[in-house]
């Protein structure tokens, strides 16, 4: 390939109002698609393809930024025309907006809804490939304390030890709890054995003086708490 021909394929042969830098210093972040941001990370395109129609390209293979979150390292690098080191920037960037989401979402103050924990898990959980199971510990002003990640694995309340689920609560000496698992397929529809798990779990809780406030679902970019649908709760 001549250098001409490698030549149109960076961002700067764009035309000046169609190059995704100069777009985000007129307009801001807000104002590129997810393809043009895409493009201002790869800096370059391939044969056949500028920046811009890489990114698209990238969506397209991996199911959109979710996909990119979800892929491993090795799935990524074998996306045409990235490699290695435009691999790495694209998690790296993926895993900021990740950190980044848990920074302005940790709740301070006391959790008054369903949404408020949802909020606190929803970002990091909806990019699992594995359903998980974690815990969301609470002071005796509903405040959180930690969360308590237990279980890796399709969820079947006869094979999760109840007593797994309280112990970092009693060790903290926490006053209550949150469950909530993820779907990887993306429908945060409750299971039944989602349900009979809750039931287990809130009876367990009972015994031991530690109140299950509620067990969410969390699907892409949705959730369902099974104590507003009265699942486990009666």
């Amino acid at each position: 390939m001549t250098r001409e021909s490698r030549a149109t394929y960076r961002i700067k042969d764009l035309a000046v109002d169609e190059r995704p830098r100069e777009r985000l210093e007129h307009n801001g972040p807000e104002g590129l698609t997810k393809a043009e941001l895409l493009a201002i990370l790869l800096r370059v395109g391939v044969e056949g393809m500028n920046s811009v129609e890489l990114g698209e390209h990238i969506l397209q293979e991996l199911g959109g930024l979710r996909g990119i979150q979800r892929a491993s390292f090795a799935e990524v690098c074998n996306i045409r025309g990235l490699g290695p080191a435009k691999a790495a920037q694209l998690k790296a960037a993926i895993e900021l907006g990740r950190r980044l989401n848990l920074e302005t979402s940790d709740v301070s103050g006391a959790i008054s809804s369903p949404a408020d924990a949802a909020e606190l898990v929803r970002y990091e959980m909806q990019g699992l490939v594995q359903e998980q199971l974690w815990v969301i510990l609470l002071d005796t002003r509903n405040r959180k304390m930690w969360i308590d990640k237990v279980y890796t694995g399709s969820l079947n309340s006869s094979m999760v030890r109840v007593a797994e689920l309280f112990r970092a609560a009693i060790q903290r000496s926490a006053a209550s709890i949150i469950l909530v698992h993820n779907h990887p397929s993306g429908d945060p529809s409750p299971s039944p054995e989602d349900a009979a798990l809750t039931r287990s779990a809130v009876q367990a809780g009972k015994l031991m003086d530690i109140e299950v406030l509620d067990h969410l679902v969390i699907g892409h970019g949705m959730f369902v708490s099974l104590k507003e649908k009265g699942l486990g709760f009666g």
